[in-house]
């Protein structure tokens, strides 16, 4: 039957696993599932129960996981796991098993993506080789660099999406002063740029604006909803201006970061934004808020202007870049 490998994208809300078969012309899908990920006390106990749905012969597996990867293992940052490589090739049965950080297997993801699987945001941008970077607001925040030496790229993880947030108006000043509030002295980016930031962002607006909540809104948060989910389709299906206010304050602020991340990581070649979110808020980055914020830099403001800004709309990429390097590992 040839190589199978393994691959995931493990995330604090839903895990997909998938069984990759290797062949001459590419990977193609053998079996996959997708698991909630907090219905799991141990990332173990998902494991097992995929292979005994999907019994198969692996040599190689790879999974991207949400939070910091150190020699082989990595504490979740939003959920009670601790995955370790060692002990997962010994589950599988592989001799080579590998973690990377999410945001490091999303940005080997990005590399193989189709031009169609994109929207620009930035249609004056430059073509220009050299380094990029990936920016994802879900469950969390992630930011990952892809670093060119001048022939191929290397994916770098970071953990900047809990790097402090920056306001740039006198509203963000105030929005800095509520979330110090509810979360003490540090506020990241992963506060407002996640499903749960965006709930931050409508509840400082709504406080800001007694009355201002629909009855509706109230009523699908009493429901147990997901408010990110609420925030969303109040929006655009019943034009509620305080949702919509949230959402074009959401796209400012990550797009301002998504220019801290290209001016840390020059990535002139290009910024990719993914992540669940993105896509289905894509008409309010489309607005212009969000570009705006991207290349306000000052004097680096023509540099930004110039940086190609691209959502992808593929919702595995994550699990591709993974499958790619459990494909290299198989091949070794």
């Amino acid at each position: 039957m040839g190589l199978q490998v393994l691959a995931g994208d493990i995330g604090g809300t839903k895990t997909k696993l998938a069984v990759f078969q290797v062949s001459a012309d590419g990977l193609h899908v053998t079996a996959e599932q997708v698991f909630e990920s907090r219905a799991y006390p141990r990332f173990a106990e998902l494991i097992e129960e995929f292979l005994e749905a999907h019994g198969c012969d692996l040599a190689a597996a790879c999974l991207g996981v949400a939070g910091p990867v150190r020699d082989g293992r990595c504490a979740t940052t939003n959920l009670p796991w601790e995955v370790d490589s060692g002990a997962l090739a010994k589950l599988l049965g592989v001799y080579r098993a590998e973690l990377l950080n999410d945001l490091q297997a999303m940005a080997l993801g990005m590399l193989q993506l189709e031009a169609g699987e994109f929207v620009e945001l930035n249609p004056g941008h430059l073509h220009r080789e050299g380094n990029r970077a990936v920016i994802a607001a879900g469950t969390g925040c992630g930011e990952a660099l892809l670093y060119w030496d001048g022939r191929g790229y290397h994916a770098i993880a970071t953990e900047g999406g809990h790097g402090d947030f920056a306001p740039n108006s006198p509203e963000q000043d105030a929005l800095l002063a509520f979330l110090r509030d509810q979360f003490g002295g540090h506020v990241s980016y992963e506060r407002l740029l996640s499903g749960p930031g965006l709930y931050n962002i409508y509840r400082f607006l709504r406080e800001r604006e007694p009355g201002s909540e629909s009855p509706e809104f109230a009523a699908g948060l009493e429901q147990g909803i997901d408010p990110g989910r609420l925030i969303g389709e109040f929006a655009d299906q019943r034009e509620d201006g305080l949702c919509r206010r949230a959402l074009r304050l959401f796209a400012s602020v990550y797009g301002a970061e998504a220019g801290n991340l290209a001016l840390r990581g020059l990535a002139v070649g290009g910024i990719f934004v993914g992540g669940g979110i993105a896509p289905k808020v894509l008409r309010y980055l489309q607005e212009g808020g969000f570009l705006a914020a991207f290349c306000d830099k000052g004097r680096f403001g023509p540099l930004l202007k110039g940086i190609s800004v691209k959502v992808a709309t593929n919702p595995d990429v994550g699990l591709l870049g993974a499958a790619g390097r459990a494909r290299q590992l198989a091949l070794v």
